[in-house]
C-alpha cells in the first residue's frame, strides 16, 4: 500500500493538528491574534511528534460552524500557520480545509502537503445545509495544479451529515472505489471524537478490493487495537488531548500511551 511507502509503517496513525479559529471565524481571538494561533499549533505539533505519531494533518477544526466553500482568508491564514511551522515538521503532513476539497488541494499544493482528507463525492443533508460535491471537478483541479501525487482521502461517512439516497455503506464504498479511484476511504462516527463502529469498518473493508480504509474518529487507547484490526490506519485527534476533550490542547502523555498500544499491535502483524 502507498501508506507504508509514505509513512514507513503498517497501519499508520495520522494525528490532527487542530488550528484555532481564524480571522473572520466567529470564535477568532482578536486579542491573541494570529500569534496565538501559531503558538497553540506549534505546541500541539511538538506534542504529537514527541508522542510518536506517523503523520500529521493540519485542519481549521475550530472554524465552527463550517463552510462547504471556505473563505480565501481562511486558506491564507492556514498557509501562514503551516509556513511558520514548516521547519519543525518532521513527519509526512497533509491538510483539511473543512469542508472544501478544492481549498484543501490549493492549500496542500502551497505548503507541500502529501495528502488531503475531505468530503469529495456524494450529496448529504447536514448541519451545514444541503451538502453537494463535484468529484469530477475536484480531481481535475488537482491535475491542473500538477498535484498528481497528492493522496486523496475520501470521507464516505461524513460527520454531522446523512447521505441522500437509500444505499448501503458497502454499495457506497464499492461505487466510490470504482468511479473515483480514491487513495483511501475514511469511515467516521457522528462527530469528532465519536467512536467509529468497528462493524461498519469491517463491512467497508470487505466491500472494496484495492483501497485502504481509515478509522476516522473516536480511536482511543482502549479501542485502537480493535479498530486497527479492522482498518488499514487511523486518523486521531480528540483522544490525544488533555482529558480526551475536543477543545483542549494535545497531551504528549496521552499520545505516547496510544502509540505504545499501536506499536504493540504492529509487532503481531
Amino acid at each position: 500500500m502507498w501508506t507504508k511507502d509514505l509513512f514507513g509503517v503498517e497501519k499508520p496513525i495520522i494525528a490532527m493538528c487542530h488550528m484555532q479559529a481564524m480571522p473572520g471565524d466567529p470564535g477568532y481571538d482578536y486579542d491573541g491574534g494570529m500569534e496565538k494561533v501559531y503558538e497553540m499549533a506549534r505546541a500541539d505539533l511538538k506534542a504529537l511528534q514527541e508522542g510518536g505519531v506517523d503523520g500529521v494533518m493540519f485542519s481549521n477544526e475550530f472554524s465552527l460552524p463550517y463552510l462547504t466553500k471556505v473563505k480565501p482568508e481562511t486558506v491564507a491564514a492556514m498557509a501562514c500557520v503551516i509556513g511558520e511551522l514548516k521547519s519543525e515538521i518532521k513527519i509526512p503532513h497533509g491538510v483539511n480545509c473543512l469542508w472544501d476539497p478544492i481549498a484543501s488541494i490549493d492549500l496542500a499544493v502551497a505548503v507541500g502537503g502529501k495528502f488531503i482528507r475531505e468530503i469529495i463525492t456524494g450529496v448529504y443533508a447536514s448541519d451545514f445545509g444541503l451538502w453537494n460535491t463535484n468529484v469530477g471537478e475536484t480531481v481535475r483541479h488537482k491535475m491542473e495544479l500538477g498535484a498528481k501525487d497528492l493522496k486523496m482521502l475520501y470521507n464516505i461517512v461524513p460527520e454531522a451529515a446523512s447521505y441522500l439516497g437509500d444505499r448501503t455503506i458497502e454499495d457506497i464504498a464499492r461505487s466510490t472505489e470504482f468511479n473515483n479511484k480514491p487513495d483511501a476511504l475514511c469511515v467516521s462516527g457522528l462527530t469528532a471524537g465519536s467512536e467509529t463502529d468497528t462493524q461498519i469498518l469491517t463491512r467497508v473493508k470487505k466491500a472494496v478490493k484495492h483501497t485502504p480504509i481509515f478509522c476516522n474518529t473516536g480511536c482511543n487507547v482502549n479501542n485502537i487495537k480493535r479498530q486497527l484490526a479492522a482498518a488499514d490506519g487511523a486518523v486521531c485527534a480528540t483522544t490525544f488531548k488533555y482529558d480526551g476533550i475536543f477543545e483542549n490542547a494535545v497531551d504528549v502523555t496521552r499520545v505516547k500511551a496510544s502509540m505504545d498500544e499501536v506499536n504493540d499491535f504492529r509487532k503481531g502483524l
